[in-house]
């Protein structure tokens, strides 16, 4: 299928957003780096001497401006585009990180991020081309249509019986519980993010879409999703091990984030079942990348994986077992900067 112009911007948009925001993560953390070596006081143990660092300000501003080319990017292609390309940033920032700051990328993580590229190029060969949109109004007429209604409604249940059911229960042993609901509303603030950004790339085309209630409405959408995914994010973070929660969360919503917009946007209705069955097979491969190469850092932070395979696996849970374990200390590193810095990638993961 031929590329046309607008899925070429936002796939372009899509990888400057991952080299910005891969990049961001790196330059983070050396000036969290340097601010710990001035200070005596690591950010893990409480010390904000960092915000006094340029270089870490540098890291915030590169951060912010690859989200925002992210943002842009759904206002040009199709969620099924633009979705699992997120998982490049994090090819980029383990390379970096493994030139930059020392922090060996074993062979295996390596073939997880050969795995995640060569998904993304099955996905970009055959994604669904972005419909025209003229004004706010037709994509309220998407959102207002029974299919995604039943869609909305399902996922409001499942977050209210999960908030109010199951958390209090089991929301401290099992990592699914604050991980789904992060999923379905981080499928619900994709599609906002897509209309809102449509109406202001239409905008700034001069057919002004601020003048319809549809588009703050849409706002208000995004704000609301945007809060309760970040909340329960670090709720799952601050319960489960990084390595157990980022690959779960990065499955489970962009899954429902692709689903909602093969609903909402119809991507797959003027696509062959070849075209279909590719795009499904590519985001299985970059799924199970982005799985392999979590999996690797877990390892890698791992003493007994240092030392032999056969010790790693008297001693290392499954991944089945730490589902529903506790915090998982034991698996956690003791420098508090590389724990902060795996979960600010997984933060990224919750927003788009």
């Amino acid at each position: 299928m031929g590329f046309s112009k607008d899925n070429l911007k936002g796939f372009l948009l899509a990888l400057l957003s991952s080299g910005f925001i891969g990049a961001s993560f790196i330059i983070k953390k050396k000036g969290l780096q340097r601010a710990a070596a001035a200070s005596g006081v690591r950010a893990g143990y409480g010390g904000y001497s960092y915000l006094l660092e340029p270089l870490w300000w540098l890291g915030l501003i590169t951060m912010v401006v690859g989200e925002v080319a992210n943002f842009i990017a759904y206002a040009f292609a199709p969620a099924v585009l633009v979705t699992p390309l997120g998982a490049l940033s994090i090819i980029i920032s383990a390379v970096l990180a493994h030139f930059i700051l020392k922090e060996r990328l074993h062979w295996l993580g390596v073939l997880g991020c050969v795995m995640c590229i060569s998904g993304s190029v099955i996905i970009v060969i055959h994604a669904p081309q972005e419909h025209p949109i003229n004004n706010v109004l037709e994509i309220w007429s998407m959102a207002t249509q029974p299919a995604f209604m039943l869609y909305v409604g399902s996922v409001i249940v499942l977050v209210f019986i999960l908030i109010f059911h199951f958390v209090p229960r089991c929301g401290q042993t099992n990592v699914l519980v604050f991980t789904g609901i992060c999923s379905l509303m981080g499928s619900l603030s994709v599609m906002s993010v897509k209309a809102l950004g449509t109406a202001l790339k239409l905008t700034f085309e001069g057919k002004n879409q601020l003048i319809y209630p549809e588009t703050w409405f849409f706002m208000l959408v995004v704000t609301t999703c945007v809060i309760t995914q970040m909340n329960y994010l670090n709720k799952a973070l601050d319960t489960f091990n990084t390595a157990v929660v980022s690959p779960i969360y990065y499955v489970m919503f962009t899954t429902l984030a692709i689903i909602a917009s093969v609903i909402m946007f119809k991507d797959w209705d003027d696509q062959s079942g070849g075209a279909i069955i590719s795009e499904i097979c590519g985001f299985i491969v970059v799924l199970s990348g982005t799985i392999l190469l979590h999996s690797t850092k877990e390892f890698e932070r791992s003493s007994s994986f240092r030392v032999t395979a056969g010790s790693y696996m008297s001693v290392s849970p499954s991944l089945s077992a730490r589902l529903c374990s506790g915090n998982g200390d034991s698996l956690k590193h003791d420098e508090n900067e590389e724990e902060s810095y795996s979960e600010e990638i997984s933060l990224r993961q919750e927003l788009y």
